[in-house]
Formats: structure tokens, C-alpha cells, sequence
């Protein structure tokens, strides 16, 4: 089934006086699920550092790319099947890590919601070390759809080695190291409600559970929660530095891939120093303001990593975004906030909700514009504005 017969099920649905039961586009969806979150929940989902400007800015970096229309093409059929580290992917869309996923349901378990989405579609999750679930929970859930496993790396090594071999033997198929998020950034929305997730013990669940995180306790978390949410401050996020990257590469032999790279020397030193991917990615505006939009150094990025997949998240909002994404050299493209938010209006069926309609939005521009293949998508396909 191609993705754009979503709309074709819409429709017919319609004439039967049946409309759909989420939102369409971004910005009603963004709406509605301010109204379903809980104020803080909503704080921490939808703000962004400092006074957003980078945030907004990622995202209206796409409306300077437009698509070039090419006709007599005969784009009857779209092939949107990518391979990545060996995987056929059915799209090139995936999961990006959202580390309050699981807060956003309303049974607050959307890291389980998420990986159920995940099975349903085949656009594989990239789950998160903050979950509310434990990360064998969540692959559990995903089926025959492809998950990797995202590490903030703690500044104790024998814990980052413990949670990589759990994932490993779960099942995942990569690890993502995440690379600018080992502090947390200036957050005015979190500041001014005095509020920090993980220190009022959410989504702690792959640190409570782990053996060599209770170790160090003296109690465990289920009977001291206060001393193990301590520990969890002291041991979350290690300043890595390039002598770091041997000792990540030693870890696993999964595919690796760095989170957080923006500027082309970096991809050349992590290409070189064994990663499998780049991760272009500026932690969509939440964690430093005043930078540039991920988007803009895309391009940068893909021709330093010389063959290297690139992954890409930040700021993506609809299929055209997706279709952009692409055709300036993105291997695969990342949902954030758009499937959160889908998230919390229907759980699992607002994921896939939200999933379908991106994919059939971009499958659409692919066929009136005439680029029946991924591969299509070249620089070429687009004008700056």
C-alpha cells in the first residue's frame, strides 16, 4: 500500500460521516495537545532554550527550499524504502529519541505507545535512556520494526558499558550516542515552574534497573527513591572528548552513531575515529539558543561524512520538510515534537496517526512533483528562496 492511499482512507470515511479523530496539521495538533498535557509536561515538551530562537528557527529554515516541479515523469508509483547499516526501511522517516515520551501518554507509558506505533508502521524508534519503561520493556513492544537504543553516557564508564550490553542483548539494532546533552541547557519554560523531570523521579526506569547503578546504592531505588534520584544527578551526563570516541567504538560492536555533530571538522574526526553515522541534530532548539538551524549545515555534513549515513533531526514539521530533509542529503529523517504530541492526543493510535500523515503528505509531493524514488531527491530537486 502506498503511504498517500491514507488519504484515500480518509476520505471514504468521510462518506460514511466519519471524520478523522486527530488533528491534520501541525499546528492544530501542537494545540490540542497543550490542552491534553499537564502544564508542566507540556513545558518541558514544547520549550526550548533560551528564547526560542533557535528552535523557531529550525523550523522555518525549511521554507527557504522549495521543491523544483518536474513533469511528464509518470511518478504512478513511489519507492520510499531506504537501507541503512542493512536494514530495508519502508520509509526514510524514523523515531527520534524523546526523553519524556513515556510522560506524555495518558497512561504514562508512551515509551511503550511509541514502539507499539513503531510495529505498526515499520518506522523504526530510537529509544531513549530517559524512559519510563526499561528498555527491554520497550523493544518488546517493536516487533519485527528496527530499534536502536540513544545513550546519555554517564560519567561512570562501567554503567555506559551496562546499559549498551543491555541493549545489545535486547535486541537493538545501534547506539546512538548523544553528545550535547550531558548538561542540561538554559530552559526558561522549566525554570519558571521550578521543573525538572528526572529529579522528581521520572523516567529513571533504564538507571533503577540497573545492576550496576544499584550497586552504588546503599538502598535500593524501590525503597529510597530520594538517595537513588542523587546518585542519578552525580553519574548522568559525562563531557566526552574526542580520546572518549576509542572507548564508545570498544563498547559495541553495533553501529554507532553520534548525536549532536553541526559542523563538518566533527564529522570527518568521528568518520575517522570508526563511527558508522552522523547524527545532524542541534536537540531541536532545547538545549543551546543562538545557533544555526540544523537544516543549514546538513549539506556541510554530508559531503565531510564521505558515504557515511546521516541522520537528521530538528525542526521537522510535515511530509515537505521530510522531502527537503532528503534532498539535501539526509539518509534518514527524524519526528520529534510532532509524534509527541500525537502522543498524548491517542497514545499509540496518534502516533501512527501522526506517522501516516507525514509520510502520506511527502509520498504526495513526490508524485506531483515528479520524484518517484528517494534517490531522486538530489539538491538538485530544490531552489533557495
Amino acid at each position: 500500500m502506498a503511504f498517500a492511499d491514507y488519504q484515500n482512507e480518509i476520505y471514504l470515511s468521510g462518506l460514511g460521516g466519519v471524520l478523522p479523530s486527530f488533528p491534520m496539521d501541525f499546528a492544530e495538533l501542537e494545540a490540542k495537545a497543550r490542552v491534553a498535557l499537564p502544564p508542566s509536561v507540556w513545558s518541558y515538551v514544547a520549550g526550548g532554550a533560551g528564547d526560542e530562537h533557535t528552535q523557531r528557527a529550525n523550523v522555518t529554515a525549511f521554507a527557504r527550499w522549495g521543491v523544483i516541479p518536474r513533469m511528464f515523469v509518470g511518478a504512478a508509483q513511489r519507492e520510499l524504502t531506504v537501507e541503512l547499516f542493512g536494514l530495508m526501511l519502508p520509509s526514510p522517516v524514523f523515531l527520534a529519541p524523546v526523553g519524556v515520551i513515556g510522560l506524555c501518554a495518558q497512561d504514562g507509558h508512551g515509551d511503550l505507545a511509541t514502539a507499539r506505533a513503531a510495529a505498526r508502521t515499520g518506522v523504526p524508534m530510537f529509544a531513549s535512556t530517559l524512559s519510563v519503561d526499561p528498555l527491554e520493556n520497550v523493544v518488546a513492544e517493536l516487533g519485527d520494526t528496527p530499534g536502536f537504543f540513544q545513550l546519555y553516557t554517564p560519567t561512570d564508564r562501567a554503567l555506559a558499558e551496562s546499559l549498551v550490553h543491555r541493549a545489545e542483548r535486547a535486541g537493538y539494532q545501534g547506539i546512538v550516542v548523544t553528545l550535547d546533552t550531558w548538561i542540561t541547557g538554559w530552559r526558561p519554560r522549566d525554570l519558571a515552574a521550578s521543573n525538572f523531570p528526572q529529579l522528581r523521579g521520572h523516567c529513571l526506569a533504564n538507571y533503577f534497573t540497573d545492576p550496576v547503578f544499584r550497586a552504588a546504592l546503599s538502598r535500593p531505588p524501590e525503597e529510597d527513591p530520594q538517595s537513588a534520584i542523587l546518585h542519578w544527578t552525580q553519574v548522568f551526563g559525562s563531557p566526552l572528548t574526542w580520546d572518549d570516541l576509542e572507548w564508545l567504538r570498544s563498547l559495541t560492536d553495533l553501529p554507532l552513531i553520534v548525536k549532536g555533530i553541526c559542523h563538518p571538522e566533527d564529522a570527518r574526526r568521528a568518520r575517522d575515529g570508526g563511527v558508522d553515522a552522523i547524527y545532524c541534530s542541534n536537540h531541536g532548539g532545547r538545549q543551546a539558543n543562538g545557533g544555526l538551524p540544523a537544516l543549514d549545515v546538513l549539506p556541510a555534513l554530508v559531503e565531510a561524512a564521505d558515504g557515511l549515513p546521516v541522520l537528521f533531526d530538528s525542526g521537522v514539521r510535515s511530509g515537505a520538510d521530510i522531502v527537503k530533509a532528503l534532498a539535501l542529503g539526509a539518509t534518514v529523517v527524524g519526528i520529534g515534537r510532532p509524534y509527541a504530541y500525537g502522543c498524548a492526543l491517542g497514545g499509540t493510535d496518534g502516533i501512527v496517526h501522526v506517522l501516516r500523515a507525514l509520510l502520506a503528505e511527502a509520498d504526495l509531493i513526490m508524485a506531483v512533483d515528479g520524484y518517484p524514488s528517494v534517490d531522486d531527491l538530489v539538491p538538485q530537486a530544490l531552489q533557495a528562496l
